[in-house]
This record gives structure tokens, sequence and C-alpha cells, in this order.
């Protein structure tokens, strides 16, 4: 029973790593023959850091079993470290993929860093408490930066807050303020989005697979029973939670790397609700899901700029069908009963009461 099940999930996560290569390569093709428009194609590296996004957050609300509301606080510190640090970086170096690399990874670990920070204080709270506390934290992050002020020149970063003091001589500004950064170097790119993506689905499938991933889960099923057996339940929740920030923080990269311009009010309340509403419409715990709600929310409001008067209504109007079908037992009922009745077609099936070879 142990290894049906895990051949099951061994299978739904193969299933999911395909669908993302396909797509890559698709895509790919399509960029090759001219046939994605230049608007559209300048909304695959958005589309990649709002599918981490979502996965990340799927992490901890849907795996852990913990609302958080401020998860693009996350986005925001990773967002403005990790710029900070390639527009440093670019100075020596020559190679953007490799200043992106180690912004990512720059901007995950101090996004890591203010999840473990925010998290330690913040989850021994549950529910509601925490969802406002997260929130709040988030538009603390927002307010931190907003009143940042960085600065490059011959001897080095100089940071400043609240008002800009900083004495420079022939420098950059780097951060300034409320203004946010201008003159970004444009070094991300869809293939490193692609890759981001892949990586983010291995860390989480291999945790949700192992002893520290069923200990997560097994505080969101039921915390009273987990702590009885022994689970540490702060320990395990910050794992998650912290996972989940890292992830946040190198999407965060890759999504200003895409803009010349970027401002802390891109990453507030809203598109923290917005990441939630992916995660909700794919499916608590449902990776699959997320990447498929994030792509097709990500993409409808383009699709639909032609009708600019009718375009958040339309948009409004699919949320509401997408979670009724979502959650519509009959429907639900229905396909199964379908994929029950594809399953009995197969051609490998030998007569009644026989095995299956495959």
């Amino acid at each position: 029973m142990k290894s049906k099940m895990m051949n099951k999930t061994t299978l739904n996560n193969m299933v999911t790593y395909f669908m993302v290569i396909a797509a890559f390569v698709v895509i790919q093709i399509l960029l090759g023959s001219g046939s994605i428009s230049s608007r559209m194609q300048g909304q695959l590296v958005p589309i990649c850091a709002y599918i981490v996004m979502a996965i990340s957050l799927n992490l901890t609300v849907g795996i852990l079993g913990e609302l958080s509301l401020g998860h693009a606080g996350f986005m925001s510190a990773g967002a403005f470290s990790g710029i900070v640090t390639a527009c440093c970086l670019n100075k020596v170096m020559d190679s953007p993929g490799l200043v992106l690399f180690l912004s990512m990874l720059v901007g995950g670990v101090v996004a890591a860093i203010v999840g473990f920070l925010v998290g330690v204080p913040v989850l021994r709270l549950s529910g509601d408490y925490l969802a406002i506390v997260t929130l709040a934290f988030g538009e603390i992050i927002k307010g931190i930066v907003n009143n940042l002020f960085v600065g490059l020149d011959a001897n080095g970063l100089h940071v400043s807050l609240i008002e800009n003091k900083l004495q420079m001589t022939e420098g950059t500004m780097l951060i300034n303020g409320p203004m946010g950064m201008t003159s970004i170097p444009r070094i991300a790119s869809f293939t490193a989005g692609f890759l981001l993506i892949m990586l983010c689905l291995v860390v989480i499938f291999n945790l949700v697979n192992s002893k520290s991933g069923r200990a997560i889960m097994a505080l969101r099923d039921n915390k009273i029973a987990a702590q009885s057996v022994g689970i540490n339940v702060t320990n395990y929740k910050l794992m998650a939670f912290v996972i989940s920030a890292a992830m946040a923080g190198m999407a965060g990269v890759l999504f200003a790397a895409n803009f010349s311009t970027i401002v802390a009010s891109k990453f507030d309340f809203n598109t923290s609700i917005l990441i939630l509403v992916f995660v909700v419409l794919g499916g608590l715990g449902n990776m699959r899901g997320s990447i498929i709600a994030a792509t097709v929310l990500t993409v409808l409001p383009e699709m639909l700029r032609n009708f600019s008067d009718y375009r958040m209504l339309i948009y409004a109007i699919v949320l509401i069908i997408m979670m009724l079908v979502t959650n519509n037992p009959t429907l639900k009922n229905g396909l199964n009963v379908v994929v029950s009745k594809v399953k009995n077609l197969n051609p490998f099936q030998k007569a009644k009461g026989g095995n299956v070879n495959v």
C-alpha cells in the first residue's frame, strides 16, 4: 500500500515536471518562429515570478496550513537586496547570467533571514491572528524600503534611513526612498525563470516527501496529536516559513530584474492577495494547480486589454466561475467518473479479474 502511494506521488510529481518542461519547450519554439507578440513576451518573466510566488505561498498555506497575508514583503526584501547586488556586480562582471544567479542567491538569503526574524514571534500564533500579524509585517517591510536610501561610489555602499543623508563623491543612487530603484540592469530571462520554477518544485516535492514534510503536514492536520508524539511545532513551522520566504525572495529578484524601474509599492497588500488568489484557485497543496492559476490569471488581463471598459468586470466574473467550478462536488464527481472510464479503456488491461502489466 505504501509502495503504491509512493508511486502515485512520484507519478504526480513527474507529471508536474513534464508539464513545466513541455510549456517551456513550446514557448521557446513559438518565440523562435515569432508567433508570440512583444506584449506577451514581456509577460513571460513576470509569469515565472508569480508561479514561484504561488508555489512558495502554497507551501505555507497548503502544506503548513497557516494563512500568510504578507508574502509580498519577502518578495520586496529579496527584490531590493538582490537588485542592489546586481548593480554592484554588474560593474565588475560581464556575464548577466552569473550576475542574476548571484543576485537571486543574495535575495533568497536576505528574504530567508527576514522570514526567520518574522517567523520566530509570529508562528506562535495561528488562524486570523497569524494572518493579521503577517499582513502588518508585510506593510512594515514596504515602509522600511520606502524610507531607505542606498548609494554606491568608489568607497562602497552608503545607507541612510528616513531622509537622504548620503555623502558620496560621484556616486550612483541605487535606492532613492519612495522613488525606488531606477536604471536597473535588465538581466532577467525566461530561461532563468524556468530554471527557478524547476528548482522550487524539486525543493518543495522533496520536502513534502521527507520526514520533515510529513511532520509539517501532521501539524496542519492535527496540531495536538502531532505535539503528543514529540513533533516540535515551532521548529517545523519555522522551517516551512523560511523556505517559503527564500523562494519569494528569489522570485522578487527575477521580477525586479525584468524592469528598468521598481518601487516598494509594487509589493504591497494587493500583491499578497493576488498571490493568495492563485493558491486558492489552484487548490491548497496542489502545486500544479497553482502553476496553472498563476499563468492564466496573469495572462488574462493582457488578453482582455482590448476590452478596456469591461476588462476588470470580465476578470472578476472569470474568478467567480473558477471558484464555483473548483469547489463544485458534482463536477468533481463527474470528472472522477470520466477518469475511471478512461482507465478502464487501458489497452494493456487483461480480461476482467486479470492483472494489469504496464
